[in-house]
């Protein structure tokens, strides 16, 4: 099949300019190493601290797709924290307490899941052999796999008579059931003793992993939470309940959020004029707070990568310079020969360029580096995405064409007679 001739006329230019401006940089092979070095250092500064930024918020949203992005946290004390609202504003609000939990669950009717839990710390955990201490303990409302997703690797979950007349049962993360029993299945059945009780596994929590805000339930136990109030009785309250709400169906988010909200109002009996005693957090905020700070440490990057990068422009810009410098002769001959100025032009822009995607892929292999020594030395589990990759070779090719313009533009201008008289 013939090629058209007009395609012709554009390809030839492209490969012919491309063949001669390899053959340049790799006639002077160290010059061209040097003059790599800048652009190299400059994306290997910006695509690292890119790479960084991007596991981490990936691994942060990983983490927060487990707590259910419609969920709301009644609480004391808000996430976010208004400079203008003062502390002991915040230091005065009550507690959520069981009551207002059962009071919740009664006027939601139905439209919304409510699940109350307790994040604290157990001294001790014995089961077979193993005694553990210092984990981490939770203890729940019936709802509350319904608010924070997670699989049970065997076992089930509390019934809700089990529930309601806080039975002495426990699910076990995989970690702790790995310490205390060796293995999962062996786990299921067994009697452990917390709470200065004996108790019984149902499940283990099937692994999830460490994630960037530390709610990962491997070295976790969990409980019902009216066991932790036959227990505890009066001081039940000072572990620092926490309510969870979830609307159901397709009611719409902001409107569930402004019922709660007034639900919370009524059942603590506040006034119109009377501003609200707790908190609506929403994981929301949590993710906005970390991508201002995620922005900040991009613009750090730009930064320092940037330097490197001016650097490593002019490296290039001055390069090009002496390369049609030397070559001036050359020039003279191709344009006597019948070359077009644009053909040189084109010829000092593609050299330029193409040494610009050299140090680019020179960075790229640095930090493709970088990433799989820390993943498999520390564990960070950092992954170089696509969109950083196309990103390093579109900073190199417009760094390449800025810095090549001007001497191709004066090699493109070159009189062929004057040139032929440097040979």
């Amino acid at each position: 099949m013939a090629v058209p001739s007009s395609l012709r006329i554009l390809w030839f230019p492209l490969v012919e300019g491309s063949r001669m401006a390899l053959f340049s940089l790799w006639s002077n092979r160290l010059r061209t190493f040097l003059s790599l070095l800048g652009i190299s250092i400059g994306i290997f500064t910006v695509i690292t601290v890119f790479t960084l930024v991007d596991s981490w918020e990936l691994k942060f949203k990983n983490s927060l797709s487990n707590l259910g992005n419609e969920v709301i946290y009644v609480e004391k004390w808000p996430w976010a924290f208004n400079s203008e609202y003062p502390w002991w504003k915040y230091m005065s609000r009550p507690q959520p307490s069981y009551r207002e939990f059962q009071e919740l669950q009664k006027r939601s009717e139905g439209k919304a899941e409510i699940a109350l839990f307790v994040d604290f710390e157990m001294d001790r955990i014995k089961g077979g052999r193993e005694e553990l201490s210092k984990i981490k303990a939770l203890a729940v409302s019936q709802l509350y796999p319904e608010l924070r997703e997670f699989e049970l690797e065997n076992g089930r979950f509390f019934h809700p008579s089990e529930s309601n007349t806080g039975a002495r049962v426990v699910l076990l993360g995989s970690g702790i059931a790995q310490e205390l029993f060796g293995s999962a299945d062996r786990a299921l059945g067994q009697r452990v003793r917390c709470l200065g009780q004996s108790a019984t596994v149902l499940g283990v929590i099937r692994k999830e992993g460490n994630n960037s805000i530390n709610t990962s339930l491997d070295e976790a136990i969990l409980l019902p939470v009216n066991w932790l109030r036959k227990v505890k009785g009066q001081s039940f309250e000072d572990y620092y309940p926490l309510l969870m709400a979830k609307p159901k169906g397709q009611i719409p988010f902001e409107e569930f959020k402004a019922e709660l909200r007034g639900r919370m109002r009524s059942i603590r009996r506040l006034s119109p004029r009377r501003e609200d005693n707790f908190a609506l957090n929403q994981l929301s905020l949590l993710a906005n707070q970390l991508q201002a700070t995620f922005a900040t440490i991009g613009i750090i990057g730009w930064i320092v990568g940037g330097f490197s990068l001016l650097v490593g422009g002019f490296g290039i810009a001055n390069i090009m310079f002496v390369s049609v410098y030397e070559r001036t002769p050359q020039i003279g001959v191709q344009m006597a020969l019948g070359s077009q100025r644009s053909f040189v032009i084109l010829q000092f822009l593609l050299e330029s360029v193409v040494l610009s995607l050299l140090g680019g892929m020179m960075g790229l292999l640095a930090v493709a580096g970088l990433v799989a020594a820390l993943n498999a030395f520390m564990d960070l589990e950092l992954t170089l995405l696509w969109h950083n990759v196309f990103m390093a070779a579109a900073i190199s090719s417009v760094i390449g064409l800025v810095a090549g313009i001007w001497p191709a533009l004066r090699a493109g201008r070159m009189d062929p007679v004057e040139a032929m008289r440097q040979v």
